[in-house]
């Protein structure tokens, strides 16, 4: 088989340093001890019989498997499978035009690949998949990432970077075939188009009518721009400089924040919602179209530092607190499927809830949409790919955290809907209570008053509750039961800002997709920094989201709100797609023997996602199958009937419309996967059986003139080739020839 890439291969094979040594018995002592931290971790979890255990020891079983996975799963996938190649240049470096392509220092991209796929999900998800017990969420945010979700980012990111950046549904279209191709792209466009309405949705909940959250998070925008200019024009490299400084500024805003909220201008920075969507339209079209070194990259590499920072001090928190985890491992809803959370028994739904922090689609659009363009080395993958979404995955085990902390009781008083527990103190503790889980009226009315609030009541959507755990675990290490209030609303400022980087990098990576689709037709699209198809492409994308988001505000059951059910099994679809190019790339390239990498994900993603989307289809239960919602409301509409949550007979007409819809487009979507699936199947048969028909379109090997670390600390070897080439620890291309 011809393969482009076997040259670069047997170069990365001789060169020194670009393999790990041999392990020092010191190393060896280290990892085992990291190892009997996991181990003991899991151990507690899995034999507590009822009795409440600290939540330091799903921390510890957390922590240990991700280092564990991190140190030798993900190593022996760069170096074994992938066989990264530190003298190859990427397209950065190759194609470097100062706005979509631009060598960026692996810590600023870190910062700005972790920000970019850590929106909603890691702290909603969790939260929600707790009503059946920490246990099965747990399990599947660690096991699920280490062995399906991280791999499937630095995978994808791996042969982006190999085809010039190209987006994941023109790898399809490249590597499988026009049929499978076709349908990968129109699958891929517009379930994305869904996921960035839904995040940006979140959003605007979250910051209408908060002048702390407005001010704070709109002036990392200004902050952003100082920075990117600092590294690109006042001191260029000085990325220690810049993020001092950086943090010190996004400190003073969230204080300034607060005196804002206090003061005369509270009433300028207090928006509506109709207000915020306007702005965040106007804002993802900038940030999309703006040079990517000037807003994009340093403000997801400022936001990374609070998003970070504020996560390890809510874990420093569980360490010092101590606090229990109060919800069962195992509730009963795990095996009855009629949680008031959600509806739908463990298997699949679990799966489905919990996306972002286990196995996430929307991650491989970025992992083939802005980072390709920007990474310096392809040795940085592992950090860049599987270490961030390693730390993304720590999020979503705080949440799971916070939301398993507080009382059961309070939980689902929290994230049942209205039509469950009624509006009321004592209708919510009856209804709780027949869930098993006690709280007394007073108990509800008081927790409300410890943050501030009028009521907690049906606070569904994951991010109040994540707030009430951020609270209760803050305050009881700094102020006591008077500063949860300040610690509440300091969470959901901070669950917004979250969620915002999220929607810009999404936005640019729409664009990046939709002109490779119109490159097919139109050559000049192929060029991503094209001005024309830049600004055209740019609007379309902001034109989708930010119809069905504009919808979905002004009407409670229309625009996104109507799609809204979609969003976990269209994510989860998603992720089959990139896991089936990801294994059509591996057979294709000579390496079938390490094919089960992505293939074992990709069987277990497949089977969750058809799963969820038959029984979303065909199931004859009201609360899970679409068109049986569709059967009752319509029958309650011939009958005369107005049925909850319509509160008239429009509104039972438009929730038979969105089931109809929803369902419809669940059938095609899972059509428009199992097509990709099978046009891969027949690409690796081929590639198997006839290895000499073998084409890809992978780019020529081209040396790499750049210096720069493959992880985010220097390794003694890497110290020295960078002090030999006159250059810091951020790397770059040496000031003076390196004999």
């Amino acid at each position: 088989m011809a393969e482009p890439q076997v040259t670069g291969t047997e170069r990365d094979t001789a060169s020194p340093g670009s393999r790990p040594g041999s392990p020092s018995p010191k190393s060896i002592a280290v990892w085992v001890l990291v190892g009997l931290v996991g181990a003991i971790g899991w151990g507690v979890l899995a034999l507590s019989r009822g009795e409440e255990i600290s939540a330091a020891w799903l921390l510890a079983a957390a922590l240990g498997s991700y280092a564990i996975g991190y140190r030798f799963y993900a190593r022996f996938i760069a170096h074994r499978v992938l066989k990264v190649d530190k003298t190859r240049a990427t397209p950065a470096e190759r194609l470097d035009n100062g706005v979509d392509f631009h060598p960026t220092d692996r810590r600023v991209l870190f910062g700005h690949h972790f920000a970019a796929v850590a929106g909603a999900g890691p702290l909603v998800g969790p939260v929600l998949a707790a009503q059946m017990g920490y246990l099965p969420g747990t399990i599947w945010i660690v096991v699920g990432v280490i062995f399906a979700g991280a791999v499937q980012d630095m995978v994808t990111l791996f042969f982006s970077t190999r085809r010039d950046g190209r987006s994941l549904g023109q790898m399809a279209r490249d590597e499988i075939g026009p049929v499978g191709g076709a349908a990968a792209l129109v699958a891929v466009f517009a379930i994305m188009i869904i996921l960035l309405a839904v995040l940006a949705l979140v959003i605007v909940n979250a910051l209408a009518h908060s002048p702390w959250g407005v001010f704070s998070i709109g002036m990392t925008i200004p902050i952003a721009l100082f920075m990117g200019f600092y590294l690109r024009v006042l001191r260029p490299g000085r990325v220690t400089e810049v993020s001092v400084i950086g943090v010190a500024l996004l400190l003073l805003a969230i204080v300034a924040g607060g005196w804002v909220a206090e003061s005369s201008l509270a009433d300028t920075f207090t928006l509506e919602k109709e207000t915020l969507v306007i702005w965040m339209i106007a804002y993802g079209f900038v940030a999309s179209v703006l040079p990517v070194w000037m807003l994009l990259a340093p403000r997801d590499y400022l936001s990374t530092f609070m998003k970070v920072g504020t996560i390890a001090l809510l874990a420093v928190g569980v360490v010092i607190a101590m606090p229990t985890l109060k919800m069962p491992a195992v509730t009963d809803f795990a095996t009855r499927g009629d949680g008031p959370v959600f509806a739908g028994s463990m298997f699949p739904f679990v799966f489905i809830t919990i996306a972002c922090g286990a196995l996430s689609g929307f991650h491989s659009l970025v992992s083939s949409g802005t980072t390709p363009k920007m990474i310096q080395k392809e040795t940085q993958v592992r950090v860049i790919g599987y270490g961030a979404m390693l730390t993304e995955s720590f999020v979503a085990i705080m949440a799971m955290i916070a939301a398993t902390i507080i009382e059961p009781g309070l939980f689902f008083a929290v994230n049942s809907p209205g039509g469950v527990i009624g509006t009321t103190v004592e209708t919510a503790s009856a209804a709780v209570t027949n869930f098993g889980f006690a709280i007394t009226p007073d108990a509800l009315a008081q927790a409300a008053k410890d943050v501030e609030e009028a009521s907690l009541l049906s606070r569904t959507g994951g991010a109040p509750t994540f707030a009430l755990g951020m609270s209760e675990i803050f305050s009881a290490v700094i102020g006591g039961a008077g500063m949860k209030a300040f610690w509440y609303h300091f969470a959901i400022m901070f669950e917004a800002l979250f969620i915002l980087t999220t929607v810009d990098a999404g936005t640019r990576v729409g664009r990046f997709m939709l002109q490779d689709t119109l490159g097919n037709v139109h050559k000049s699209f192929k060029n991503v920094s094209w001005k024309p198809g830049v600004w055209l492409a740019s609007a379309i994308v902001v034109g989708g989201w930010g119809y069905f988001l504009w919808v979905g505000i002004k009407d409670p059951l229309g625009g996104i709100n109507q799609l809204f059910p979609l969003f976990g099994i269209a994510n989860q679809l998603l992720a089959a797609v990139a896991l089936a190019v990801c294994t059509t790339l591996l057979v294709k390239s000579g390496r079938l023997k390490w094919a089960w990498v992505t293939g074992v994900p990709l069987a277990w993603d497949v089977a969750v996602t058809l799963t969820a989307s038959y029984q979303k289809i065909f199931s004859e239960d009201v609360k899970v199958g679409f068109f049986a919602q569709r059967d009752k409301y319509q029958s309650g509409i011939d009958a005369g009937k107005v049925l909850p949550p319509a509160k008239n007979m429009d509104d039972m007409h438009t929730v038979v419309t969105n089931a109809t819809v929803d369902g419809a487009l669940s059938a095609l979507f899972a059509l428009l996967i199992i097509i990709v699936l099978a046009d891969a199947a027949r690409t690796c048969f081929k590639a198997i059986s006839s290895p000499e028909s073998v084409k890809l379109s992978e780019v020529p090997w081209t040396e790499s003139k750049i210096i720069a670390p493959a992880g985010l600390i220097p390794t003694a070897e890497e110290r020295a080739e960078l002090a030999t080439a006159g250059l810091d620890s951020g790397g770059g291309r040496p000031k003076e020839p390196v004999a």
